[in-house]
């Protein structure tokens, strides 16, 4: 792995919020191992292995009972590790994969089988080359047959251009970690109102009100992110999502303890009924409706 890389929390705490029945963490990746899925030769970052077995093991342990799986960019557009670990959890995990528009139909077959349900659009520059929307166009139009649905990351100096392109889609569309905010500038600043009036004005756009731990200047706890989230709950509490992030790639500057990032849900989610939105009833929906 990269020198600077920061392997997640060997020891999280058992969280003190008792997640619902049901709950789904609908937003963590799989590492690896490196030696039976390798990493791309593409890839910005090498990480630790943190494969399914060790997903698994945290999902129990903090009291999940489903996993959405995130294709990782130091994986690239190799799905196999993801569709490795969905099959292995069989009904409990759904799968997230990365594609391009020449991906073979028998291959979208497979994934779909799995249990893949969406692709991945990643605009973060730092992470992949330049995307080019009309690539991402044409993988829209490959997946439409199957019903899935697109992940979309950016951070939010981005979103303006990016706006007429996610209004384009016809699919559903889930937006990280509320677009990366700038949390030093309030939830009234119009960079973050342009993300509000976006979801406003599309019912099919979702948000994972995810990554604190990403979005944080002021470091753990995290208050100066909760404000963010729980607006976005607030708001549109039938199209929000929550995950772990686990293993939590590229963090520079701490690593979090999944048990305390379980522990930040009721401070964002603050009743009982959008607890079990945010947890159960939105990624049931989204991912396993259809079964």
């Amino acid at each position: 792995m990269d020198a600077d890389w920061i392997p997640f929390h060997p020891n999280p705490k058992k969280p003190d919020f008792v997640l619902p029945e049901g709950a789904v963490d609908a937003h963590c990746h799989v590492f690896g191992p490196a030696e039976t899925f390798p990493f791309a030769p593409e890839r910005k970052y090498t990480p630790c292995d943190a494969g399914k077995d060790k997903l698994f093991e945290l999902r129990d342990f903090l009291g999940f009972q489903r996993n959405v799986i995130v294709q990782a960019t130091c994986h690239g557009r190799d799905n196999r590790a993801l569709v490795d670990a969905c099959r292995a959890a069989g009904d409990l995990a759904r799968g997230v994969a990365s594609v391009g528009p020449d991906v073979a139909d028998r291959e979208l077959a497979d994934m779909d089988a799995a249990g893949v349900r969406g692709v991945r659009f990643n605009f973060v520059k730092r992470l992949v080359e330049a995307p080019r929307k009309d690539v991402f166009q044409r993988i829209a139009d490959r997946i439409a047959g199957l019903g899935w649905h697109i992940v979309v990351y950016f951070e939010a100096a981005d979103l303006e251009d990016l706006v007429p392109f996610l209004e384009s889609l016809a699919a559903t569309i889930v937006i990280d970690h509320m677009g990366r905010p700038d949390v030093t500038k309030g939830v009234g600043h119009p960079d973050f109102r342009r993300f509000v009036d976006l979801m406003g004005h599309n019912e099919n756009i979702w948000s994972k009100v995810t990554c604190p731990e990403r979005l944080t200047v002021a470091g753990p706890p995290y208050d100066d992110v909760v404000e963010y989230a729980a607006h976005i709950v607030e708001l549109f509490p039938d199209r929000v999502l929550w995950g772990t992030d686990w293993p939590h790639p590229n963090m520079k500057s701490h690593m979090p303890d999944d048990g305390a990032l379980v522990d930040f849900i009721p401070r964002i989610a603050r009743t009982p009924m959008q607890q079990r939105k945010l947890l159960v009833d939105n990624p049931m929906r989204l991912y396993w409706a259809q079964d």
